[in-house]
């Protein structure tokens, strides 16, 4: 990551949200994984990492706020009680420690204090979650986008490990595991498979998520498949006190779990466990693609909480990736939403860590050319040309990227890259700024590459998600002009449900379908307001700089006063903007700009006057901090300033960088300084971190 300049940060964000959204159709909607889970997890970690030291880059579309994908048609919907969420990531001993000391820090905890922790292999299978009532099974479902996920309960009941009743459990208990398929087992289905004709599977992982999730159980119950129990969710009481004695109780129940779960005394031991997990990786029988490690302690767990994605109490150590060479054969222009054009290398097919790859980012063309974000050589100051040999690696990041060249396979007649000074999709130009490694198109609305974007940007999932109007589409009806801003989405039927030009006689289309489409958009004409503000696509705001802004200003009306209101770097509304906790300055420019603009404000107003937003509501509407803006200074002593933030956003309050007069509570710990003179001088309320914790009922 010190290597890495903002602009190739930026570059690698834009070619990890579309690597991510290409995995997603290709595992959830087509059944047909083109990467493995482990891939795709450590992908989002890097995307993770890099938004974690870029914080002003992060994209509409980060897949940063995503687990998981939507549930495949067919089967019917499951709504989670618990999130079903992903793991962050580790690749190296040095992001272990780290992990250990992120843990140590939240809980306020010395380097000298015991810390338990447990370990166990990473199954590379498909997440399952077993719904017991009673003792009885009464559903399973897949973790689908970690919300809702897929009835697959018939399917399940096929499978030997999974018990039909146990006997001395919780009233509600939710097991949580992974199918898998042996490598005996996988071996024996393809000879079958082949036998008799059918389609072979490309690994043990794959067979497992297919055949789990077949529509006819029938299938399902002809494939060797297995389960490991390792987690729990919606729970009537508790299984233990420790994740290592949860697990124990869950193997008396009669759930297959994993013997090589282990009681991890720190760090060194945890490491220690990883590399003879290793060893045995090729004689264990079934794939793994790491070591889980979890804190020990439940209440702990408890403290620590979660992020918007994944705990904070548990991590994946992923094993070590592969190099490779491969032949480039075509360096291509991607034109983004922002209008950025990024490069991408098109390579000769080749298979790299267990993944075919067949693409890589190249950054830039300063990158391109052989020189850092520094503007100091790279690779030696070796360029990269069309036709070149060149090392691909997936290292830590998973990411493909070129490494290194040949020069002694570069053909004689292979010329350096000419990065185009144009858009290749609309012609105009594409210009470089002062300080700005990233080239743009100046197209802005006349860009049909740039349009197209934010078409698909604004009915994707986290945004409008209308059902039955996806990328495939939004490109369609953009081509043939039905729709060329998002307001035109919310007009639809009134130009193309009747006349000559009618939805219902298009190619793949019927009277039911347009129907359907009509009315799935009707439905979103109603829409909170974080979801809106987040579909406008407007630079460096993804959902959780929406959710921000949602929960500050409350309402369409007062978000849009500001912002028409705001001079950026000066002025009250600035100030105001610029005082909520996780908006910076480069946020705060980005977000004005756009509205300020006078055809995006344009296209805005004509979008809203077809909806209606909803206001945000607090989190928590009983909480007596509920809608409140509440700002920490000083030191903590009962609990870390991470956690006193987490704990108060729970409970619905806004917690704020900066004191101001919309502050309603400052809490102040010892040491308080110029915060607390200026609280006192606006006559906003100050209690102590005692005073605090009774309000909220933690006293």
């Amino acid at each position: 990551m010190g290597d890495l300049s903002p602009d190739q940060a930026a570059a690698e964000l834009a070619w990890l949200a579309a690597r991510l959204q290409a995995a997603n159709v290709a595992y959830h909607r087509d059944d047909a994984p083109d990467i493995s889970d482990a891939t795709y997890d450590a992908l989002k970690q890097r995307n993770l990492a890099i938004e974690a030291a870029f914080p002003a880059l992060k994209r509409s579309d980060s897949p940063s706020e995503q687990v998981g994908g939507t549930v495949a048609e067919g089967f019917g919907k499951v709504q989670h009680v618990v999130r079903m969420l992903s793991l962050g990531n580790a690749f190296s001993d040095a992001d272990v420690r780290d992990f250990d000391l992120r843990i140590r820090k939240y809980l306020g905890l010395g380097q000298d204090a015991g810390l338990i922790y447990t370990a166990e292999p990473k199954i590379d299978g498909l997440s399952l979650s077993l719904r017991y009532e009673g003792g009885i099974l009464m559903q399973a479902a897949t973790r689908g986008d970690g919300a809702v996920g897929e009835n697959v309960t018939a399917n399940a009941r096929t499978i030997a490990d999974i018990p039909h009743v146990i006997a001395d459990a919780p009233e509600i208990l939710e097991v949580r595991g992974e199918v898998y398929m042996s490598h005996a087992d996988f071996a024996a289905l393809n000879r079958r498979q082949t036998d008799a004709g059918g389609k072979t599977f490309a690994n043990p992982r794959n067979a497992a998520a297919g055949s789990l999730r077949q529509l006819d159980a029938t299938i399902t119950q002809a494939r060797p498949l297995r389960f490991f129990a390792y987690a729990w969710g919606d729970l009537s009481a508790p299984l233990a006190d420790t994740q290592f004695a949860a697990i124990a109780r869950l193997a008396t129940l009669g759930f297959a779990t994993n013997d090589l779960m282990v009681r991890c005394d720190g760090p060194a031991d945890m490491i220690a466990h990883y590399h003879r997990i290793e060893e045995q990786r090729a004689t264990l029988g079934y794939d793994i693609d790491g070591v889980v490690y979890k804190v020990n302690d439940l209440d702990l767990q408890q403290r620590l909480g979660f992020r918007s994605t994944t705990p904070r109490w548990a991590i994946a150590h992923k094993f070590p990736a592969e190099l490779a060479w491969t032949r480039l054969e075509a360096i291509d222009i991607q034109v983004g939403r922002t209008g950025a054009l990024s490069p991408v290398a098109r390579l000769t097919p080749v298979t790299v860590g267990g993944v075919v790859v067949s693409n890589a980012t190249l950054h830039n063309e300063d990158y391109i050319a052989g020189l850092g974000g520094d503007g100091q050589p790279i690779r030696g100051g070796r360029d990269v040309r069309v036709g070149d040999w060149v090392q691909v690696y997936r290292a830590g990041d998973v990411i493909p990227k070129i490494k290194d060249v040949n020069l002694a396979r570069r053909p004689a007649d292979a010329v350096p890259f000419v990065f185009p000074d144009v858009c290749p999709d609309c012609g105009s130009a594409a210009i470089r700024e002062d300080g700005d490694a990233v080239r743009r198109c100046t197209g802005g609305l006349i860009c049909p590459a740039q349009a197209v974007e934010r078409l698909k940007h604004f009915v994707s999932r986290a945004a409008f998600d209308i059902e039955g109007l996806g990328a495939k589409q939004v490109e369609q009806f953009y081509a043939d002009g039905w729709i060329t801003t998002p307001a035109d989405i919310f007009t639809l039927r009134d130009r193309f449900a009747t006349g000559l030009q009618q939805l219902k006689n298009r190619e793949g289309w019927g009277e039911k379908s347009a129907q359907n489409l009509f009315d799935a958009i009707d439905e979103k004409r109603q829409i909170p307001l974080h979801r809106l503000i987040f579909s406008l696509g407007i630079r460096h705001v993804g959902e959780a700089g929406a959710a921000l802004f949602a929960n500050h200003y409350g309402s369409w009306r007062a978000f849009q006063e500001a912002m028409t209101a705001a001079k950026v770097g000066e002025g009250a509304a600035w100030d105001d903007l610029t005082g909520i906790d996780g908006v910076g300055a480069v946020m705060a420019t980005s977000v004005i700009t756009a509205m300020q603009q006078e055809a995006e404000r344009a296209s805005i107003d004509r979008l809203v006057a077809q909806l209606q937003v909803h206001d945000a509501v607090p989190v928590a509407r009983d909480s007596p901090v509920a809608g409140k803006t509440i700002v920490f200074t000083g030191t903590l002593e009962k609990m870390t300033r991470a956690e006193a933030k987490a704990r108060a956003e729970s409970l619905g309050a806004k917690v704020s960088g900066s004191v101001s007069a919309k502050t309603d509570i400052l809490v102040a710990g010892p040491g308080a300084g110029s915060k607390a003179k200026k609280a006192a001088e606006l006559g906003v309320a100050t209690m102590d971190e005692d005073a605090w914790l009774a309000l909220i009922g933690a006293g």
